[in-house]
């Protein structure tokens, strides 16, 4: 059996919780969230938690089962605490500026790089080289803070670049280092 899936989830104090079908609405103070899931797995609310049940012991069953089970634990998080994912900006001359909702980059282009946030996504810029992500939804705080890295990546050579704060980025030595060993 899969180890996550049997797993029961406890629905937090002040979350509302709706089953209709294979659809689970999440409601809490930050937000409210509704997602689809696959038909198949049975999703049912026992007491204050809630059990995902698979069909049968199949391997696309058993990979619904965890997957079924971790998206909800993650709406479940996302409207309490929420998610947030933080870039910084390395670089001479390199720079973020907010305006209103927008963020301006300035990464070594002619022109500033323009981020408009979607809906439910907030940025904050924090100093002149850290961006905030921030959201109820997983996976779009993720992919936002994903393109906003895709601008400018990291340079190998010299580490200049937006990353997210805390990676480390391996820098290779350039042409003069394989000249001193030769």
């Amino acid at each position: 059996m899969s180890r996550i899936g049997k797993k029961p989830l406890p629905i937090p104090t002040g979350v509302q919780v709706t089953v209709n079908g294979a659809a689970v609405t999440v409601k809490g103070p930050r937000g409210e969230l509704t997602r689809a899931f696959d038909p198949s797995m049975r999703i049912e609310r026992q007491d204050s938690a809630l059990v995902v049940h698979r069909p049968d012991d199949e391997k696309r069953s058993r990979a619904m089962h965890g997957l079924t089970r971790t998206l909800i634990q993650n709406m479940l998080v996302g409207v309490t605490a929420g998610y947030q994912k933080s870039l910084e900006i390395v670089g001479v001359g390199y720079r973020a500026t907010q305006q209103g909702t927008k963020v301006l980059l300035q990464v070594g282009y002619s022109k500033p790089v323009e981020v408009e946030p979607p809906a439910g996504i907030q940025l904050q810029v924090e100093g002149q080289n850290r961006v905030h992500v921030r959201g109820i939804e997983k996976e779009k705080v993720g992919l936002i803070a994903a393109n906003i890295r895709k601008v400018r990546p990291p340079n190998r050579y010299k580490g200049k670049g937006i990353r997210y704060v805390g990676e480390v980025v391996q820098l290779k030595p350039g042409k003069g280092a394989a000249k001193k060993t030769a």
